[in-house]
């Protein structure tokens, strides 16, 4: 099954659309016994190619990350979407200031500007996706498959290269 591939803007803005209303992701980072995958809640911020998440100094992602930036990000909706990026952990009490809420200051116990919360970028650097939502481009994805007929780009899966 061939893929289209999308570059810089035309998939940024084709990402952005399908992530904008999932705020959980799963995030994967590579251990020493193999890959993890953990639920992370996606800041507010409009895509622009980073995402952006909290997380804690003291735990094992913490560490994972500054063994290996090298991470995926899940996101289930109105489609599947995987994003492959590097991540970095950044200190930056004015972000996490910006993007801080009273809903962290409970889930996390603590405030934004506790030294113990850094942030987490991922700069995306692939992504693929498979629309499930879109009713309609499923159907004439089955009647050509069954009809012998090699679907054409209206099918389900497409690589954005950021």
């Amino acid at each position: 099954m061939a893929k289209k591939a999308m570059y810089n803007q035309e998939g940024l803005e084709k990402l952005r659309e399908l992530i904008k209303d999932v705020d959980i992701a799963m995030l994967t980072t590579q251990t020493a016994e193999g890959l993890l995958s953990r639920p992370m809640k996606t800041q507010e911020v409009e895509f622009d190619g980073d995402l952006w998440f909290l997380t804690k100094k003291d735990t094992d992602k913490y560490q994972e990350l500054q063994q290996n930036p090298d991470v995926n990000v899940a996101y289930v909706g109105k489609s599947y979407v995987s994003i492959r990026g590097k991540a970095e952990l950044v200190e930056s009490l004015d972000k996490k200031k910006e993007i801080w809420n009273e809903a962290y200051e409970k889930l996390l116990q603590t405030s934004y500007d506790d030294p113990n919360i850094i942030l987490l970028k991922v700069e995306a650097e692939s992504a693929e996706y498979w629309e499930s939502g879109n009713m309609a481009k499923k159907m004439v994805y089955l009647v050509k498959r069954m009809t012998g007929n090699e679907p054409d780009s209206t099918n389900m899966n497409e690589t954005i290269e950021l």
